[in-house]
């Protein structure tokens, strides 16, 4: 098998292991019966996958219930609840209609009735009902996006323009009890910050949120800056979360496949953040290390066997017991991409293109990252990939990874080459992986 079959089988194994199904029938069977309805609310960009699972789990159990994911994520009808479809990564008027449904749904329950909340990434976008203007809101959310700030940070700034974040959906669904299912998108699971937290205590003040808004110098008007001072629910006696996906396994189903290749793996990091292109280029640069040191200890280990069995070998350590065999280094995390140009691309397709001058002219190594909701950025891609080839590849099609990167335009960069990763919409969420694999 070549490079590019070891990075589709290992793709395909870690996303398949990683569907939120059978972690969604689970902990369903472990919640308590209601004496009264059952309502379900899901969304995010596994929503539909996640709600699919609900209802197989239970499909006479269901009193009603809300799905709301991104466009092109629903794959039909799912028994009778009602399914939207939503902007993502910014909200559009179809977020608040379908936000005010479940609302609407969950307004008049009693203390003998159950909510189970299904939430997944892309949700801050796609379940919203905000306090201000839509207009101001998506506005903010595209000053958000365009600074660099982390996911936690724009969240914290999201809470406070929310009729349902912040813990306030729970709180909506009062006196009736909360049970959250929830995919991790964000790093260490900070459950009051995935989706920005719409069934838990928030932990986030209102100090934090105005330094936040100091920081990326953000326009505010003065009843906005006044809306960020007001605090969130700190306490939901009726919330019950439980965590069913995260990048952890996902990076543990990828280093199995690898090890299943015949691959020495080892998983570096599940906290990877900070500048894509940065990371592209410190993986580009640890990948070309072991390269050559698996050049060099390969040619010398064929000196010795032509000069004679007799020879000490000139490394008895752990560097000369993996030369010649298959390395693969796991990252996984969420990067952020600071926008300079008006490109195309996301961030995986950004650590790819970092890592391809790193790599140039080293053969039978490869580095791809992709996410694993499938969609990288505004694009269609859920990341990138490139080898050895892969620079003098871009320089004959026109490109120069520096200023492309400039541009932000790695999507049409890799297409040229073809390094784009395209799995279409995956039914899961659980942030990136970033995969170096150093052949034989």
């Amino acid at each position: 098998m070549s490079l590019l079959d070891d990075q589709k089988h290992i793709i395909e194994r870690a996303l398949r292991e990683n569907l939120p199904d059978q972690a969604v029938k689970e902990t369903l069977a472990t919640l308590p019966r209601p004496r009264g309805r059952r309502v379900l609310v899901a969304f995010g960009k596994a929503a539909w996958q996640m709600a699919e699972a609900a209802y197989d789990a239970m499909p006479d159990g269901w009193t009603s219930g809300v799905v709301i994911t991104k466009y092109g994520h629903a794959k039909g009808a799912i028994g009778a609840f009602q399914i939207f479809e939503a902007g993502h990564p910014v909200l559009d008027d179809n977020s608040v209609r379908a936000t005010r449904a479940a609302t609407r749904l969950v307004s008049d329950l009693s203390a003998d009735d159950q909510v189970v909340v299904l939430i997944s990434g892309g949700g801050s976008a796609l379940f919203e009902d905000p306090s201000i203007s839509l207009e101001r809101l998506a506005g903010l959310n595209e000053q958000l996006l365009a600074s660099g700030a982390s996911i936690t940070e724009i969240n914290t700034i999201r809470k406070r323009f929310s009729n349902v974040k912040g813990g306030r959906f729970a709180a909506l669904c009062a006196p009736a009890q909360v049970y959250s299912i929830i995919l991790s998108d964000i790093l260490g699971d900070p459950l009051d910050m995935i989706a920005s937290g719409p069934t838990v205590p928030d932990r986030s003040t209102s100090a934090e949120a105005l330094r936040i808004a100091e920081q990326y110098a953000l326009s505010l008007s003065n009843v906005e800056r006044a809306r960020l001072g007001e605090e969130t629910p700190k306490s939901l006696p009726n919330s019950h979360p439980t965590i069913s996906g995260s990048v952890r396994l996902l990076a543990e189903s990828a280093r199995r496949a690898c090890a299943e290749l015949g691959y020495d793996a080892e998983i570096l990091t599940t906290s990877l953040d900070g500048e894509a292109r940065e990371a592209g280029r410190f993986m580009g640069a640890i990948a070309r290390t072991l390269a050559e040191s698996r050049d060099t200890l390969g040619a010398t280990g064929g000196a010795q066997g032509a000069a004679g069995a007799d020879q000490e070998p000139i490394d008895s350590g752990q560097g000369a017991s993996r030369a010649g065999r298959k390395r693969a280094l796991l990252f996984g995390g969420e990067t952020v991409v600071h926008l300079t140009g008006t490109g195309k691309g996301g961030r995986n397709q950004e650590i790819a293109l970092a890592a391809a001058e790193p790599l140039a002219g080293l053969p039978n190594v490869m580095i791809f990252s992709f996410g694993s909701d499938g969609t990288d950025g505004p694009t269609d891609a859920a990341g990138g990939w490139v080898d050895g080839t892969s620079y003098e590849k871009l320089r004959v099609a026109g490109y120069s990874p520096a200023d492309v990167l400039k541009d932000n335009n790695a999507y049409a960069a890799l297409e040229a080459v073809d390094g784009l990763i395209v799995t279409g919409p995956t039914g899961t969420n659980v942030n990136d992986l970033s995969v170096v694999l150093i052949g034989e």
